[in-house]
């Protein structure tokens, strides 16, 4: 069977869930392709440096710089965004028809489906989320949606069956456009090696421990906003800290500044020796890191891009659960950080494991069948 993968191209998160997805396909025997954009060829080819690459249609977002902006960022670019929909619709039918794919998994990409291919639908967010004061439209979004959905043969959702996993009423919607599969937390970490053991162990690299590990993610110009934030916030605080900075494209390079090492880009096995060496990891919090950080077992801090609400919904729910804490961009400096970590007992905020399941080798094992 011919497999043809292509993840959203909104940050790296759509990529690197769709790692664990590439590996189950591989494993159980099928040939992979994958359809990428500039900005997630180089980490997919680290990762699969044997796959067949092609170039997709990309959907070029740069986020508003204050967040209260969305919305009428989302009219403005709401022509852009239906042409890039039909065109990589286009796309997918021609990839299906020159290269024969039997299999088409779109991460969130809402035009890539074929009536020539089995078509699969990856999101967690069957229900969009919408601010406090625009909940009235919740409901057209749950539907417009749904709209695209039924354009799928089946919707696979990085969660689990039982509510509220991990993105509750996110990815727990009753209405069905198409069969619907609860694949489990996806994590490209879930084959990472287990514990990290102490410095000084003969048998273990010596590893560094950290205060404070951040770990840096989205689209501009929020990323480097974020970026810039944390430097002047670590260089603030007491300790040793790391900013992972998210850009792959530039290779693995480390320097250090004053009590901060930064590295551009970090391999899987040492991103998570770097996280589970830190006291508290702070981070966007965009859904594949909760997926991420569970998998790793992080004690983490959330810090939501502006105007991305389905960030504050999950930073929000999270810390009332206790399982994590939250506090906003415009509040974060060395105070606040410092007097949030000292009101918290770190050995009780954690995130809940992610269990290991059969949940995804189940739906792969199904898609094989015409």
């Amino acid at each position: 069977m011919k497999v043809l993968v292509a993840p959203l191209d909104w940050g790296l998160g759509h990529a690197t869930r769709c790692v664990p997805v590439i590996r189950e396909f591989l494993r159980q025997g099928a040939q992979v392709e994958l359809a990428v954009v500039k900005s997630n060829a180089r980490l997919l080819r680290r990762i699969f440096p044997n796959l067949r690459q092609h170039l997709a249609p990309s959907y070029n977002i740069v986020y508003p710089k204050h967040g209260y902006n969305m919305g009428l960022w989302l009219l403005k670019n709401g022509v852009h965004l239906n042409r890039v929909i039909r065109y990589e619709h286009h796309y997918a039918e021609k990839m299906v028809e020159h290269h024969h794919f039997d299999v088409l998994v779109s991460d969130n990409r809402f035009g890539f489906y074929s009536k020539n291919a089995k078509s699969i639908y990856m999101t967690h967010q069957r229900r969009i989320a919408f601010p406090p004061i625009l909940s009235a439209f919740e409901t057209t979004g749950i539907l417009w949606h749904a709209a695209i959905m039924r354009h799928f043969d089946e919707i696979w959702v990085p969660d689990l069956p039982e509510a509220p996993g991990f993105a509750g009423r996110m990815s727990h919607v009753k209405l069905q456009p198409a069969p619907v599969k609860f694949v489990g937390a996806l994590s490209r970490f879930s084959e990472c090696g287990g514990t990290v053991q102490a410095a000084g162990n003969d048998s273990e690299r010596t590893l560094v421990s950290y205060k404070f590990v951040a770990v840096v993610s989205g689209v501009e110009p929020a990323r480097s906003r974020f970026e810039n934030l944390l430097k002047e916030t670590f260089s603030k605080l007491d300790g040793r800290h790391a900013i992972i900075m998210g850009k792959p494209a530039l290779g693995v390079k480390k320097w250090t500044e004053g009590n901060i090492d930064f590295f551009t880009h970090l391999e899987d096995e040492d991103f998570a020796e770097t996280v589970r060496s830190a006291e508290w990891v702070v981070s966007r919090g965009g859904y594949s890191t909760v997926m991420d950080m569970a998998v790793l077992g992080a004690r983490c801090i959330f810090v939501p891009t502006p105007g991305q609400y389905e960030q504050i919904v999950l930073a929000r729910d999270l810390s009332e659960s206790l399982c994590a804490k939250a506090i906003e961009e415009d509040r974060l400096n060395s105070e606040t950080l410092k007097e949030l970590v000292e009101q918290s007992d770190a050995r009780n905020v954690k995130l809940p494991r992610a269990k290991k399941t059969d949940l995804l080798k189940i739906a792969v094992q199904q898609s094989f069948r015409k």
